[in-house]
């Protein structure tokens, strides 16, 4: 599951409303606002409200969450954002609302009245079940179910696509060379558009001095313009930066080009491409590409999970792709990118995947998948063989020395009381312990008997960190039973320096003659019984 934490913004929440998340966006010229969705379906917003770009119904910033009612049980599906900012939405149903700055119409609603609540935007896309939605600087974009796409807003490049460079006030067909092709994917950069259509050609128009549209020169494009230098490949997404693009290929081929000012391109230089180059090359197949209007920012997913990424990464110009630990593209944009804003509406809900790690901690006494059963205490504990024999030199001597088909399937214990044998074992499924300091000794007393080094270590951790007047000479003396020298050393510090306290302990007076007898001898050399 992604972690909306990593936004600095969320930290304003608390754990009980981080876990009611669904679905969010981190928006806004210094990522200072936000919107999300919870598991009811309801909607909320925070942060500065820059021209009333949270919808609020008035131009106060806010670090407590404010309820959107207008929006509650609309099932959103795609949000993006402008950079005045205005947002715009889709639902489920297909309905486009909009709100926030409106300088040049973006909204759609045929007025530059600023939106200060979400309001439906209908001219033109009332008929129409819109799927995607996407914003560049001050113009925005909607993409039917049927393959149309709607475009208005600012226009003084072209971006809107409808021929000409005045602005468009409500949503507009985009046709031309699109007539009568199904566009499938849409993005904007800050003041260009981007299609893909249904056989994998890419479309762009609007301004194009950086080379982002892809068509081997640098002039501006008033209407749809085919990529030419895409021909023959079929691109599945394409994703815009500031001023730059790139496109991914049915094959996960990776093509970047416009504006390579901060390596945002990962040629490994920083000059513009006008026409598509293909970069990542020697890498594995690529399945996902992310990139954000706001940022010159670039990042990659590769078939295996591995995530890349290139251009501006927190003021560094990063000009190749560069392996990172994350896990999602996401990550990337909360980490590296300025500002930290999401590059799509983000989902946080859990995915089916689990890692390995995941899987065997979700399998440990498990009755279904487990084929050994150990008893202890009249308790069962269900474990795999292969596990414990992959886990633990104890377990892969014993069942070499004498397991065969004939042998019962359940062991028996007496040894060891219930709690730390299943601590033990959960411990080889998750790396992991999770035991109060008085049953941490009975571990510690197995770790030894096992010749379980790290888990002797763990164990003499808790008991560290859990020591207590009243059971300090109880946890000495189990670190002389099992020989833990480091912890021996540690307890009998702490009982010298408590030692009018626990010697008023009953622990200290049940404790065995010889310990005892050798405790004292050894604090009066450290000058603690002088009075």
């Amino acid at each position: 599951m992604v972690d909306v934490g990593k936004w600095p913004i969320f930290t304003l929440l608390s754990p009980q409303e981080i876990a009611s998340i669904r679905k969010a966006c981190v928006f806004g010229t210094s990522a200072n606002e936000a919107i999300y969705i919870t598991h009811n379906d309801e909607v909320f917003v925070f942060g500065l409200n820059c021209s009333n770009c949270l919808g609020t119904g008035d131009n106060q910033s806010t670090i407590v969450p404010k309820k959107l009612e207008a929006l509650c049980g609309k099932k959103i599906s795609s949000l993006s954002y402008g950079s005045g900012p205005h947002v715009v939405l889709c639902t489920e149903d297909g309905e486009v609302y909009a709100w926030g700055h409106n300088g040049y119409s973006q909204l759609g609603n045929g007025t530059t009245n600023q939106g200060i609540t979400p309001i439906q935007v209908c001219t033109n896309l009332l008929i129409k079940k819109v799927v995607e939605v996407a914003c560049g600087s001050h113009h925005s974009m909607a993409l039917s179910f049927d393959g149309d796409l709607y475009a208005w807003g600012y226009n003084n490049c072209g971006q809107v696509g409808s021929g000409s460079t005045a602005n468009q006030p409500t949503p507009r067909r985009v046709a031309n060379c699109l007539q009568g092709k199904m566009v499938v994917g849409i993005a904007c950069g800050q003041t260009s558009s981007m299609a893909v259509v249904n056989n994998g050609e890419v479309y762009g128009w609007g301004y194009n001095g950086n080379g982002q549209l892809g068509l081997g020169n640098n002039g501006n494009q008033l209407t749809p313009c085919r990529v030419a230098a895409l021909h023959g490949v079929c691109i599945l997404q394409i994703a815009c930066g500031y001023a730059h693009t790139l496109a991914l290929t049915d094959e996960g081929l990776l093509y970047a080009w416009g504006a390579n000012t901060y390596g945002q391109l990962g040629t490994g230089n920083k000059s513009n491409q006008l026409s598509p180059v293909q970069i990542m090359m020697e890498k594995e197949r690529v399945v996902e590409i992310a990139a954000c209007h706001s940022a010159h920012t670039s990042a990659a997913k590769t078939q295996s999970g591995q995530v890349y990424m290139w251009g501006q990464c927190r003021g560094q110009s990063v000009i190749l792709p560069h392996l990172t630990h994350f896990a999602c593209t996401d990550d990337v944009f909360a980490c590296f990118a300025t500002p930290a804003v999401m590059w799509r509406l983000l989902s946080v809900e859990h995915e089916d995947f689990l890692t390995v790690a995941e899987s065997l901690k979700k399998e440990f006494d498990s009755l279904e998948t487990s084929d050994l059963k150990f008893r202890v205490d009249g308790k069962y504990i269900h474990v795999h063989k292969a596990v414990l024999k992959i886990r633990c030199e104890h377990f892969r001597t014993m069942f070499q020395s004498y397991w065969n088909e004939d042998m019962k399937e359940v062991i028996e214990i007496d040894q060891f009381s219930y709690p730390v044998y299943r601590a033990f074992l959960e411990y080889l499924y998750t790396d992991s312990v999770d035991l109060p300091p008085e049953d941490a000794i009975g571990l510690l007393d197995l770790a030894t008997s096992y010749c379980e080094n790290r888990l002797k270590k763990l164990c003499q951790h808790i008991i560290k960190r859990g020591i207590t007047v009243e059971n300090a000479f109880s946890l000495l003396s189990a670190a002389v039973r099992y020989d833990a020298e480091d912890l021996e050393e540690f307890c009998f510090k702490f009982c010298v320096n408590h030692l009018t306290e626990v010697t008023q302990t009953t622990a200290f007076w049940q404790m065995d003659g010889p310990l005892l007898k050798e405790f004292i001898a050894k604090a009066s050399k450290c000058g603690a019984f002088k009075n």
